[in-house]
């Protein structure tokens, strides 16, 4: 849920001083919007990657085309699990650019790698944890683990369940109404309460980031990790939607180009994202 959801409910004046805070809600000083220019980094960082996607094209096609740094292979995942869909979501190719709801190009593009190819709907609606949500529940949709597809209301923390809301109706449409449903109603308190803490060393694709904020909080999901067999070290790949609603996208990391779109667990104290610094130990898992 994000301030838009509820922006009925507030004055118009109010609306405007809230319009450009995150999808958090929350004060700038845990917005984190990095400038290239004014990253500490050598002037001589080359990234490990021979093909950096532009804004108008990127040649992989799939999460699991980008290659890992030397060094690294991916951890092993079974095709049918989580991991072994979410490596195989398919990327746009032809146009590198998040597109909010309305259609109009999102004002921040230098923060993403690649745009994953799915819709992100009419409404404001599908922001940070929504694209959380978003990919669960394709996940379980598409291998028809029907049962299993529930988000919990931030109302009263009850779970809502899809076979409960659509019936007997497995169609698409039906599962797109039921996903908006749990948007309008869900957000990263939500989310966070019903997932379980992980260690970053045992990070696995599929876990979350997130992080509570007052009145809101943001959410990234991991879509990729690879491992160091000789040191332990793994990396991992991260995708956001934020605010307004937006294209689901995988982040690059500015604070170390050499390997981005790739983060290592080693990072030092909070984790810092184009558009958000994760203050603490704020990995969970489904």
């Amino acid at each position: 849920m994000n301030f838009s959801k509820r922006s009925k409910l507030f004055p118009a004046g109010v609306f405007i001083s809230f319009l450009f805070l995150s999808c958090s809600g929350s004060s700038q000083e845990n917005t984190t919007i990095h400038d290239t220019d004014s990253l500490p980094v050598e002037k001589k960082t080359v990234n490990y990657l021979e093909h950096i996607p532009s804004h108008e094209t990127a040649k992989y096609q799939k999460i699991k085309d980008i290659p890992v740094p030397n060094g690294f292979q991916r951890t092993s995942a079974d095709s049918n699990s989580f991991a072994g869909y979410l490596r195989n979501l398919e990327l746009k190719t032809e146009n590198n650019t998040v597109y909010l709801h309305t259609g109009e190009e999102k004002w921040y593009q230098d923060g993403h790698f690649a745009v994953i190819k799915m819709d992100v709907g009419t409404r404001d609606l599908q922001q940070c944890a929504d694209a959380v949500m978003r990919l669960r529940a394709e996940y379980l949709y598409t291998t028809k683990q029907y049962s299993k597809i529930h988000f919990n209301f931030l109302s009263d923390g009850k779970p809502r369940y899809y076979t409960e809301y659509t019936g007997a109706d497995r169609s698409w449409k039906a599962y797109r109404k039921y996903m908006d449903y749990i948007f309008s109603y869900a957000n990263t308190g939500s989310l966070a309460n019903e997932l379980t803490p992980v260690k970053i060393e045992e990070i696995l694709p599929g876990d979350v980031f997130i992080m509570k904020g007052n009145p809101y909080g943001h959410a990234v999901i991991v879509v990729d990790v690879a491992e160091n067999s000789e040191t332990g070290e793994r990396v991992f790949m991260i995708a956001q939607s934020y605010m307004p609603a937006q294209e689901i996208h995988i982040l690059k990391n500015l604070n170390s180009l050499s390997i981005s779109p790739w983060y290592s667990t080693k990072f030092e104290g909070d984790l810092n994202t184009p558009e958000w610094t994760f203050v603490g130990n704020c990995l969970k898992r489904f």
